[in-house]
């Protein structure tokens, strides 16, 4: 080979080389931008090497149903304001056509894009699909627009979830009762993220008509209010699916003597799993004739208001059963087991006869694996646990095994926090949706609870709905983005989403590790550590909260009032934080007056006033 030839073929695997290294990073860079606008990030992207200024205008061809118009016509339009149909497209410089088209053969929820410039095609499976493919290229626009110089890249999206159904579960019932725009709030942002389920979790926040004593002071929804939410869920791609506890975590109705009959332990005096008893009767007796009444009375009213065709029906953690209560005799003789399974079989009866499918929390039948498989066949098992550690792998493969529909549902670790415990929900969430990969699961239900007053802002949670939401679409794509990049395409400002994952990792420096709450919580709210707090690490994390509280932006008024909200969440937190540490290393420093009245001032921006003052008197 002469020195010519092999210079020239050196010249060319020097510029494939270079080629390829300048694709790398090009990918990277780009990859990166659009994760903070776009989660969950799809599973193929396949860039091409042409790139485009952003067209002006855009006119759109729409072969779809006429039903999958909303909201991906709306998303479009935000994408390119002057968007028209392909028939009012007058003037053709720098124009764009949007073809939207139906392709069943794809998976549920599914869509290809192919863009190329002059041309872009969106193909969906249904009308889920085409609105998360117009998401994404409303996603890449942004990029584009926001990118120096304003390139569009040249690309195909092929894109599906892991998970069919993708759930959102709400606890309206322990004092925080949100108002409807802070709901509507919500369902952009789970919408955004390709959530399709939404639950409110109800005991007594429902205005029952003739159960006016239970919820007066609650600010409770009405028929209307839930019709209006269901309304907007179902614009949004999102069933607003009934959820009303039907057995347990029923104090709020036992506690007024009109409701006590119907009470499994009327004295109280429950034993509780993990030690200690529970002083009220809190579950309705499942051998009661009265309690199918009473329970047939709410469903009758509250079903008609939704348009799902599912309803929770709860019956979790009915610890009464385990007293000497009115099954006490049943019990003994069959075993709780049997009295549970049973009772359940009797709730899917009335919920078939109102023609929906029942859900159910798994965990009283799950500790009697033997009557797993006498479950109704029909029905969706939801097998929830909160701990990094939860059984998730054993108790899939036996729902699995049995033959029942089931979903996975791990929390957000924020209530009883404060500010979240942000390793232990990733873990959670994983572990979860791992078992639902391997064994199965329909769906995922991602639970944000309220326990002891429901102290946390909304914004402690949004790291979770952002994390189960990328892991239960497509790990693969998903879980080595930051999380930050992610709770920023979920609508957290990028100056809070640091600080707020931060904040969440408090509770691992304070000693014991204790399962749904941290120590510091426990400071504040006078209950029992397991042990005293160690000084040292808690003047080191005064240090660090001073860290990030000087890293804390200051709200603007031209700042949008979301992120003025965020802020002034993310403010309280950190001020609970610091005076939780005060008050584990001085035990009789008082609680300050202009934090509990900031703390109810921030509580009213997102919320009624039913339950703040009980919530309130839980600050020792």
């Amino acid at each position: 080979m002469n020195t010519s030839l092999s210079a020239k073929i050196g010249v060319v695997i020097t510029v494939i080389l270079g080629v390829g290294i300048w694709y790398v990073y090009r990918r990277r860079r780009w990859l990166a931008s659009l994760s903070k606008r776009l989660c969950p990030m799809p599973r193929r992207i396949q860039l091409t090497l042409a790139r485009f200024a952003p067209p002006d205008r855009a006119v759109f061809a729409p072969n779809v149903p006429e039903e999958w118009g909303h909201p991906a016509l709306e998303t479009l339009k935000n994408a390119f304001p002057d968007l028209v149909p392909v028939a009012e497209s007058g003037s053709t410089e720098n124009i764009c056509q949007i073809n939207l088209a139906a392709d069943p053969n794809l998976p549920a929820d599914g869509y290809r894009l192919v863009i190329e410039p002059g041309e872009i095609v969106l193909t969906a499976s249904n009308r889920a699909g085409l609105f998360y493919g117009t998401a994404t290229l409303a996603a890449l626009v942004a990029t584009a627009n926001e990118s120096r110089p304003k390139l569009m890249e040249s690309c195909v999206v092929e894109d599906y979830p892991d998970l069919p159904e993708r759930g959102f579960m709400l606890d309206v019932s322990r004092d925080k009762v949100p108002t409807l725009t802070t709901l509507f709030g919500l369902v952009d942002r789970l919408a955004a993220l390709r959530y399709n389920q939404l639950q409110l979790y109800f005991e007594h926040v429902f205005a029952y008509r003739n159960h006016e004593t239970v919820w007066r002071d609650a600010s409770p929804f009405t028929t209307e209010e839930i019709r209006k939410l269901d309304d907007y869920c179902r614009s949004k791609c999102i069933e607003l699916v009934p959820n009303q506890n039907s057995l347990g975590h029923l104090e709020r109705w036992l506690k007024h003597p009109e409701y006590l009959p119907l009470a499994e332990l009327p004295q109280g005096g429950a034993p509780l799993p993990w030690g200690g008893t529970r002083d009220y009767p809190s579950a309705i007796s499942p051998t009661k004739p009265e309690t199918l009444r009473f329970l047939s009375e709410l469903y009758d009213e509250l079903l008609p208001s939704f348009t799902s065709c599912r309803f929770n029906v709860g019956c979790d953690e009915v610890f009464d059963l385990r007293g000497e209560g009115h099954s006490a005799a049943q019990v003994k003789k069959f075993g709780e087991g049997r009295v549970i399974v049973d009772f359940i079989n009797r709730l899917d009866a009335e919920v078939k006869s109102r023609g929906r499918t029942m859900m159910f929390w798994a965990d009283m039948v799950l500790h009697h694996p033997e009557l797993v498989k006498e479950l109704p066949h029909d029905a969706v098992a939801l097998v929830w646990g909160y701990e990094a550690d939860h059984p998730f792998e054993t108790q899939c493969e036996a729902m699995e095994k049995a033959g029942i529909p089931f979903y996975v549902c791990p929390g957000t670790s924020s209530w009883r926090s404060i500010a979240g415990r942000t390793a232990n929900m990733r873990n959670n969430i994983r572990s979860a949706l791992q078992a639902a990969a391997r064994h199965g699961a329909r769906g995922m239900l991602l639970c944000d609870w309220g326990d002891a007053g429901h102290w946390q802002p909304l914004c402690v949670s949004y790291a979770a709905i952002a994390e189960a939401a990328r892991i239960a679409w497509c790990p693969k794509t998903n879980e080595k983005i930051p999380l930050p990049n992610a709770m920023q395409a979920a609508g957290v400002f990028p100056d809070l989403a640091e600080p707020l994952l931060e904040l969440g990792e408090f509770y691992r420096h304070c000693g014991s590790l204790r399962g749904n709450a941290s120590e510091l919580f426990q400071v504040l709210a006078g209950l029992p550590t397991a042990a005293p707090l160690p000084q040292k690490k808690l003047t080191a994390l005064n240090r660090q909260l001073d860290k990030i509280e000087r890293r804390l932006p200051t709200a603007h008024t031209e700042d949008s009032e979301e992120h003025r909200i965020q802020i002034r969440e993310t403010k309280l937190v950190a001020a609970l934080l610091r005076q939780a540490i005060r008050r584990a290393l001085n035990p009789s420093c008082e609680f300050p007056l202009e934090l509990r009245e900031e703390f109810q001032k921030v509580w009213l921006i997102r919320n009624r006033p039913g339950g703040l003052a009980d919530s309130v008197m839980r600050f020792k």
